[in-house]
């Protein structure tokens, strides 16, 4: 029975079905009705610290699903191309003593929400990044201070390349050809020259950085610095930094996550701690717009049509939705316990 059984097909049934039959139909066609359908694309929420993945209809703004992992804590999170397939980076939950089997990147069918494979990457895996069309993961080891290359088809690590003192961002940029590695502790960023898989070049930047973006052309990467409280804009030909963007001091801003618009036009920024998304204008590299949103934001995320930036926030466990024509919050999502990253399929 589903809801697609029609109310004249169970009044032919009840001629000739017991009563009791009759309503348990009825229940399976009320409760099969009463459920949430997604009707846009899918956003997924990793949360920390309770080992889930919150799945968000974009165009409702409503939870459909929520995916167990069990007791481990879920950070990177990342989609294939084809977005049938949802990788997210696993490691042991804060606190508790190390466990080689918490450590892993789970593989997870979005059609039906199950873990289908898991892949051994290395030590405390903790951001991701897709490449080769699909066929290859690049994970940060953050205990480890690497970062592997894994083969998605064969399981099989490719490389394991030496990066900087806890390594933990990994953006791929967008023909493919490089992948950045942040290290927090030596303010480094690692070049992974991907038809290589080797490390070619490595730059210092402000103190702490946290996550990279690429511009939709690939000509530039923005970097956000946790310490320094800069947003580090790099030329991706030379590896060197244009500019160093200086974010407001006040209200304890703590740059964490950073997406640009699809048009490469706005450089999107989550200031952790304080509690806020600063917009930077890419051609005048300044910040024109300050928004609020909830505690601690950390990961974030654009709509297919850049109309919509869902932003994680790791302390009121929720998500913040804005839209991005007039830079306000339209909508609050209720999450799990410690929301880190979003993946969106672009």
């Amino acid at each position: 029975m589903t809801a697609a059984l029609s109310s004249s097909r169970l009044r032919r049934a009840a001629g000739r079905a017991p009563l009791p039959l009759i309503l348990f139909a009825l229940l399976l066609f009320c409760v099969a009705c009463g459920e949430r359908q997604p009707q846009g694309t899918l956003a997924y929420v990793s949360n920390e610290r309770d080992g889930t993945i919150t799945v968000i209809d974009t165009k409702t703004d409503q939870v459909v699903s929520t995916i167990q992992l069990g007791a481990v804590r879920a950070r990177g999170v990342r989609l294939s191309p084809d977005g049938r397939i949802l990788y997210v980076a696993l490691s042991t939950q804060s606190g508790k003593l190390y466990e080689d089997a918490d450590n892993h990147i789970a593989a997870i069918d979005t059609s039906s929400g199950q873990v289908t494979q898991k892949y051994e990457v290395g030590r405390d895996p903790e951001q991701l990044a897709v490449g080769n069309g699909g066929k290859l993961l690049y994970a940060s080891n953050e205990d480890a201070g690497t970062a592997t290359v894994t083969d998605v088809e064969t399981r099989r690590t490719i490389a394991t390349l030496v990066v900087g003192i806890e390594p933990e961002g990994v953006s791929i940029s967008p023909d493919g050809r490089w992948v950045y590695v942040t290290a927090e502790t030596s303010n480094t960023v690692s070049v992974i020259d991907t038809q290589k898989n080797e490390v070619v070049a490595s730059f210092t930047v402000a103190s702490r950085p946290r996550d990279a973006a690429f511009s939709p052309d690939g000509a530039r990467a923005y970097i956000t610095t946790e310490i320094g409280r800069t947003l580090e804009v790099v030329d991706t030909n030379s590896h060197t930094i244009l500019k160093t963007i200086h974010l407001p001091l006040a209200d304890s801003v703590k740059p964490m996550g950073v997406v640009v618009s699809r048009d490469g036009g706005r450089v999107y920024v989550a200031n952790g701690r304080g509690n806020t998304v600063s917009v930077v204008d890419a051609k005048s590299l300044e910040v024109v717009r300050t928004i609020p949103v909830g505690q601690r934001v950390w990961g974030l995320a654009l709509t297919p049509d850049g109309r919509k930036l869902y932003a994680a926030n790791s302390l009121s466990n929720d998500v913040s939705v804005i839209d991005t024509t007039t830079d306000e919050v339209v909508a609050t999502v209720k999450a799990g316990d410690g929301p880190w990253g979003i993946a969106i399929k672009p």
